[in-house]
């Protein structure tokens, strides 16, 4: 898969502006500031329908402008597709294939792939458990585009239920309303977990390859890497005993919520779901949050990048996208990425300077400044 044109109007910065691009690695130089990762933001936003920058959609929109239109042609086998996006902050977005309308802007998802590469990377080692969902839901929708829906279920049926527990704190009320939420959240969280589950066995051989290959020293390569998955369901130690079926997922979660049901009254909060899980990375014997150093958790964020990449390529290659990431790595992981990034049928790079650019990345240029982007 590769983008051959993207037009952008009122996106970020800019106001307009349309791109011839290739297949191959195509670089966009220039100093902080000057719009370069916007470009590459609004290809990964077609895929996603999210930014890695931002969690809502109102700064997408360049300042006094009602709405903004990313818009981008895109490339897979012998086939063409014209996909597009009008993002309208306040309102419901709107989604186009081919110049028709799509019923649902969720849709859009999968239409084009991309697996990107960020400074903001370190906090799926280094961050908040809302870091490594986000990752992990991510891939899972854009690997199965008709969980976006489930997702999207979950997330409404969180807020439903959790209203109603914060409206029931500390008064008498007919609880008859939140068993139907209970049992609706638990068929929804219990498909979601079961899913994670399955990605997380799938990466899993992905990942220790990928961080054997980006290690920058033998001693890193030699410490092994895990990514366990942590839940509300069951306590820490018996995780292992966790079932995999939907099924034995949901009657576990609604037993658990009839469990933690005063606790959860008491506060006025929903204790209980995929929402309040985590993902474990651990390097060696340790977790990696708190032990590894810089370096280690670079690795592991760079490991956790390519291991998606291997896992949607079964298809068809994603769109490759490394948002300023070589000024941050030392040369030995600036090497391995660049080898591993040759593999991508398409690489958009995007650097301060031209020389951070590896030379085996070396192929299309523009420069980008004073919110302009011209071949360079």
């Amino acid at each position: 898969m590769h983008v051959t044109r993207l037009s952008l109007t009122d996106f970020r910065s800019y106001a307009e502006v349309e791109l011839t691009l290739e297949r191959g690695p195509v670089a966009f130089v220039g100093a902080n500031g000057q719009g370069k990762t916007n470009l590459v933001e609004a290809v990964d936003y077609l895929s996603r329908l999210d930014s890695h920058r931002v969690s809502n959609d109102a700064p997408l929109v360049r300042a006094g402008a009602e709405r903004a239109v990313v818009r981008a042609e895109v490339v897979k086998g012998d086939r063409t597709a014209l996909v597009e996006v009008e993002i309208t902050p306040g309102r419901s977005n709107r989604a186009r294939v081919n110049r028709a309308e799509l019923p649902r802007t969720r849709d859009l998802v999968g239409v084009v792939r991309t697996v990107m590469f960020s400074p903001e990377d370190l906090a799926l080692v280094k961050g908040d458990p809302s870091e490594r969902r986000r990752f992990l839901d991510a891939l899972l929708v854009m690997r199965t585009p008709r969980l976006a829906g489930v997702k999207a279920d979950y997330d409404r049926a969180l807020r439903q239920r959790s209203a109603l527990l914060k409206s029931a704190r500390g008064r008498q009320v007919d609880l008859s309303t939140l068993d139907i939420w209970d049992e609706k959240l638990s068929a929804l969280g219990g498909e979601l977990v079961a899913q994670r589950l399955r990605l997380l066995d799938d990466l899993d051989p992905h990942l220790a390859e990928r961080h054997a290959g980006v290690a920058s020293s033998a001693a890193e390569n030699r410490r092994s890497v895990s990514a366990v998955y942590r839940t509300s369901l069951v306590a820490d130690d018996v995780t292992d005993e966790l079932p995999r079926s939907t099924e034995q997922l949901t009657a576990l979660m609604l037993e658990r919520i009839a469990e933690r049901r005063r606790d959860e009254l008491d506060r006025g909060v929903t204790l209980v779901g995929p929402h309040r899980d985590d993902v474990v990375l651990g390097i060696g014997d340790l977790p990696a949050k708190g032990y590894a150093s810089h370096g280690e958790s670079w690795s592991l964020a760079l490991a956790l990048r390519f291991a998606s990449f291997d896992l949607l390529r079964v298809d068809d290659d994603p769109v490759l996208v490394l948002d300023d990431v070589f000024a941050e790595l030392d040369t030995g992981r600036r090497e391995h990425l660049a080898a591993m990034a040759e593999q991508a049928e398409q690489v958009l790079v995007t650097a301060a300077v031209a020389d951070d650019v590896p030379a085996a990345l070396q192929g299309r240029r523009f420069r980008v400044q004073d919110g302009k982007v011209v071949d360079d």
